[in-house]
């Protein structure tokens, strides 16, 4: 992933790129976009060039663990096992903040 954007506003491009060349430098071949902040509609954008993945990966190219979360999530992967544990952490906490009662402010009467 090859980050661009501008301060506080991350935007990153999935890259075929050589493994000695630098994150931002040089690409081979552009694979699709991840835009991380959400937009009006609370979606985190990604698009991706299928044909051109599954060319790269046929000629042998590396995952990257970031990279490989999104193809999970996208349905071109199986799902990363670190996306499924956040997922459960995150059910039973919620699951754990629904079983505390809300405690209510007394109100002190004065007489």
């Amino acid at each position: 992933m090859a980050l661009g954007g501008c301060c506080n506003r991350p935007f990153y491009r999935i890259v075929a790129a050589h493994n000695k060349r630098a994150r931002d430098g040089k690409h081979l071949d552009k694979l699709g976009t991840y835009d991380p902040l959400p937009n009006v509609y609370n979606e985190k954008l990604v698009s991706l060039n299928i044909e051109r993945i599954k060319y790269w990966i046929a000629c042998g190219a590396h995952i990257t663990k970031p990279v490989a979360k999104l193809f999970g999530l996208a349905g071109f992967f199986p799902l990363h096992p670190m996306t499924i544990t956040a997922a459960e952490r995150l059910q039973k906490a919620k699951e754990k903040a629904a079983a505390q009662p809300e405690e209510s402010p007394k109100e002190t009467q004065e007489a």
